[in-house]
């Protein structure tokens, strides 16, 4: 398999190199980078490229390693049990017959359904940075040897295939050496001003020429602005563009920030907090001042 380009995601050479070099050593491909790069969107497009099912796995702060394997259903299998008795004395034992098999109640993890798939599929673990601390080292063996052990029914899981696995981080933990060990690592760099307007021409191709380079212009000087809580990102680009495309006085809005030096149209769509909001307002209060 060697992953080349997609229509809908826009890959510079360095991520396509790193998704192949994946694929060659059979290692998880940890993806890094700021929210909103495009790093689960990623394996989305790669699995779709590849013809590959994708299996997806949100990590949350509650999330455990085993719910990814399998988890036993103890509740469902005792009120089964429960309602099994009644229909025994009612001369019917269909549901005993459920309830006597365990199997029945072993709900299968995103692992279990990768491994045991018939075809090879892709498999995101979205966000792993989310978890505890002890999650990544938790999954260290199974995605290492491809297997895992199910004591209640007391089978080995072992995988079909080796699926090809996304890890994405946002960097808010550090994840265990052991871990990082077992991947191939890229970080997925913030797209400069010619491949951000690539990555809008796949999103809007019929978007007018003046008002893209004027709404990229005026974006990266807002992102650049130092002091930020929150540098907005491409979905939000995107987001802020959709608007833009919307209003039927974009461009006049756009030309009259750029060259008045005033607050950009809808910049709700970019900054996200008022600390933000009101150094955009201070920093071109001081440039008109000094205009």
């Amino acid at each position: 398999m060697q992953f080349t380009a997609s229509d809908h995601y826009v890959c510079t050479p360095d991520l396509t190199l790193a998704v192949n070099a994946a694929i060659t050593l059979q290692r998880p491909l940890l993806l890094k980078g700021e929210p909103g790069t495009g790093k689960t969107m990623l394996a989305e497009e790669v699995a779709a490229s590849l013809d590959m099912p994708l299996l997806q796995w949100h990590i949350k702060s509650t999330t455990k390693a085993q719910q990814g394997l399998y988890e036993y259903d103890a509740v469902s299998r005792l009120r089964d049990s429960q309602m099994a008795q009644v229909s025994h004395a009612a001369g019917q034992d269909n549901l005993g017959e459920r309830v006597r098999d365990i199997r029945n109640y072993i709900v299968h993890g995103v692992l279990w359904q990768a491994f045991t798939a018939d075809q090879p599929v892709a498999l995101l673990i979205d966000e792993i940075d989310k978890a505890d601390i002890e999650f990544p080292n938790d999954l260290l063996r199974e995605i290492d040897r491809m297997e895992f052990y199910c004591y209640e029914t007391r089978e080995l899981i072992r995988a079909k295939h080796r699926p090809l696995v996304f890890i994405t981080s946002n960097n808010e933990k550090e994840l265990p050496d052991a871990f990082l060990r077992r991947c191939f690592f890229h970080y997925i760099q913030f797209p400069d001003a010619t491949t951000m307007q690539r990555i809008v021409d796949v999103h809007f191709p019929q978007i007018e020429s003046q008002l893209l380079q004027t709404a990229l212009r005026l974006f990266y000087t807002v992102r650049d602005m130092p002091g930020l809580k929150k540098k907005p990102s491409t979905s939000e680009l995107l987001d802020w563009i959709r608007l833009l495309m919307a209003s039927s006085d974009a461009m006049t809005a756009l030309d009259k920030a750029a060259t008045q030096q005033s607050t950009p149209p809808l910049v709700g769509a970019l900054l996200k907090n008022e600390h933000d909001l009101r150094l955009l307002d201070k920093l071109l209060g001081m440039q008109r001042n000094h205009r």
